[in-house]
């Protein structure tokens, strides 16, 4: 059995090593119909696009993605040639709820803004949605929900509008897939007339997909003052990102809100463990990502402690100064660990 293997996926070397006689492993866009053609399984990321250029021909069977979108699968070619492949929902929630979490409370101390009292937007509640919702209760915020599917779903009048987060929202945030048709598309879902339609000058955070929001769009309400800053991780064109954008918004990030060694060690598993499932093999695999080198935090607040834990600005910074390196500085992404992986104490006056 044969695996072809994106070599950014860490803690995986070992682990695909005792499942296949064969592995090789190859840069995103190293990945070329020759290189995959007598491959079994694919274990890909989000640089590499599953197509019919790529698959046609090949012998591969399944495609598991360390990842939880899947639009750079086609879905619609695999199932006519029967391919199988399973995406990792939820297994970097907890990494964009700090990237977020953070991420506010950077802007609050930057702006001298109290995020009790604020009013959020969350535009998708999923596995990301829902942990953002939920912190910012934890946070004193007043939330509002918007997800069509889940609603029409549900019949819950627990979710709103998008017009009724544009009217009463100082804190917008999008956590949707992207799905450029049908009735749920999400593409540009953040256009000209949405940021026309704002009523609260307020902060946008995505950390979803780059295309959710049109880039010049979003750039023209920052120059305008319709919004008052924008967090973004997630950009149309990437790499060749917009350095305008880049340069107004508050924080921006080359798409690294996922990228905490938990969120990435938990992906590494459900991918390898969907490859167990549809191939009948016995998981002998531990995957675990390496300890932080000073666990012990002591700080004044909760709040210092994490953010000294991370700081997105700080990844804000580096891209600012260097966009030229968004993906050498997305591949090549230090070590973050989750607060989980603290010691933190709190010391009294």
């Amino acid at each position: 059995m044969k695996f072809v293997i994106d070599d950014k996926i860490p803690h995986i070397r070992e682990a695909a090593g005792l499942l296949a006689d064969e592995v090789v492993y190859a840069s995103g866009a190293q990945f070329t119909p020759d290189l995959v053609r007598d491959a079994d399984a694919l274990i890909v990321r989000t640089r590499t696009r599953c197509h019919r250029a790529l698959l046609e021909g090949s012998r591969v069977r399944f495609i598991a993605t360390a990842t939880i979108g899947f639009d750079h699968i086609d879905t619609d070619f695999c199932r006519q040639a029967g391919i199988r492949w399973e995406n990792a929902p939820g297994c970097n929630a907890a990494s964009v709820e700090q990237y977020v979490q953070s991420a506010l409370w950077q802007w609050s101390i930057g702006r001298g803004t109290r995020l009790k009292g604020l009013t959020i937007g969350i535009v998708g509640v999923g596995h990301v949605g829902s942990r953002i919702a939920r912190m910012a209760r934890e946070e004193g915020m007043h939330v509002l929900l918007n997800d069509p599917p889940r609603a029409a779903a549900e019949g819950s009048d627990a979710f709103v509008g998008l017009g009724e987060l544009a009217e009463k929202c100082d804190i917008i945030s999008f956590h949707v897939p992207l799905q450029r048709e049908g009735g749920n598309r999400t593409f540009h879902l953040a256009d000209e007339d949405f940021f026309r339609s704002l009523r609260r000058n307020p902060l946008i955070i995505n950390t979803s997909r780059g295309e959710v929001i049109d880039t010049r769009a979003l750039s023209d309400a920052l120059t305008d003052r319709r919004i008052a800053d924008a967090v973004i991780d997630v950009w149309e064109h990437e790499p060749d990102i917009d350095r305008t954008l880049l340069k107004n918004a508050y924080i921006g990030t080359p798409h690294i809100a996922g990228y905490s060694a938990d969120g990435k060690a938990n992906a590494t598993r459900m991918a390898l463990d969907a490859v167990c499932r549809f191939f009948r093999l016995s998981p002998a695999y531990r995957i675990a990502p390496p300890p932080p080198p000073q666990p012990l935090i002591e700080a004044r607040s909760r709040e210092e402690a994490l953010l000294r834990i991370y700081n997105p600005m700080n990844d804000s910074l580096v891209l600012k100064a260097h966009p030229e390196r968004f993906e050498q500085l997305r591949g090549n992404y230090p070590l973050r660990r989750e607060a989980g992986a603290y010691d933190i104490r709190i010391l009294t006056p």
